[in-house]
């Protein structure tokens, strides 16, 4: 069976998340709903990471089987077609080889959370960003992530839900800008790892927005760390902000 790499842009905020559920939206149920109109019969596609509901991807990448060699421009367009009306679309799709697994050959996974900075509620950003209704003080947010790169226990900054065999990971990047985005000052957060843990993204925001308000010190995140406990852990912030921007792979199969 011919395998097709697929590289997927949505919007979370209909959907319960990227995985399947027997009685919720799913992205992944409605791009395998697409599928069968192409190929009629159940589809069961892998993804990259599985998102949580209200978050959002602009480079989730994901895999299917198919029974017949699709030409990869027609399959993606044919998938958009049948995806419409759903905030889904498939940016482009590749033939890659039948050991090809989004999940498992990835090595980097790259998130985006954007948090807006303003009093007025958000509208035209709805969604999109979190808004909080106080400046952030950039240089302490940076101090604080800088005692979370590198390999650590993050038990303290996963959900207690979390299926992670281990809470050990290396956070090879925390970027943290301030930018003037259309709708006022916002503070866009880079991460970078080979993977997280469930919550993971949003919970180091959270507690660094603390840092940002003057609410903790940066050395606080140091003590929150080797805590390796939730309760140490800041804030959970919203789903809203955050999206799973690309997935690493030592061959880009849409290069």
């Amino acid at each position: 069976m011919p395998r097709y790499a697929l590289l997927v842009e949505y919007d979370g905020r209909p959907f319960a998340g990227w995985q399947r559920q027997a009685d919720q939206p799913s992205v992944q149920a409605a791009i395998e709903a697409a599928l069968a109109r192409l190929e009629p019969r159940d589809h069961t596609i892998a993804a990259a990471g599985r998102t949580d509901a209200g978050v959002h991807a602009r480079g989730q990448v994901a895999h299917c089987d198919m029974d017949k060699d699709w030409d990869p421009f027609r399959l993606s367009e044919a998938l958009n077609f049948h995806l419409k009306p759903a905030p889904v679309a498939i940016r482009a799709a590749s033939a890659v080889s039948d050991d090809w697994h989004a999940r498992f050959s990835a090595v980097e996974r790259r998130y985006l959370f954007r948090l807006l900075m303003r009093r007025a509620p958000a509208t035209l950003e709805a969604g999109q960003v979190w808004r909080v209704n106080h400046e952030l003080d950039v240089d302490a947010m940076r101090d604080g992530a800088a005692h979370l790169l590198g390999l650590h226990d993050f038990t303290t900054f996963r959900s207690v839900m979390c299926q992670a065999k281990s809470p050990v990971k290396t956070m090879d990047e925390i970027t943290i800008r301030r930018v003037e985005g259309l709708a006022g000052p916002e503070v866009h957060f880079f991460l970078r790892a080979r993977s997280f843990l469930h919550n993971q993204v949003r919970s180091i925001v959270g507690t660094l927005e603390r840092v940002g308000a003057g609410a903790w010190a940066p050395e606080d995140v140091k003590t929150a760390l080797e805590a390796r406990s939730r309760a140490a852990c800041g804030p959970v912030c919203p789903p809203d902000g955050l999206s799973l921007m690309g997935v690493g792979y030592p061959d880009d199969p849409f290069a």
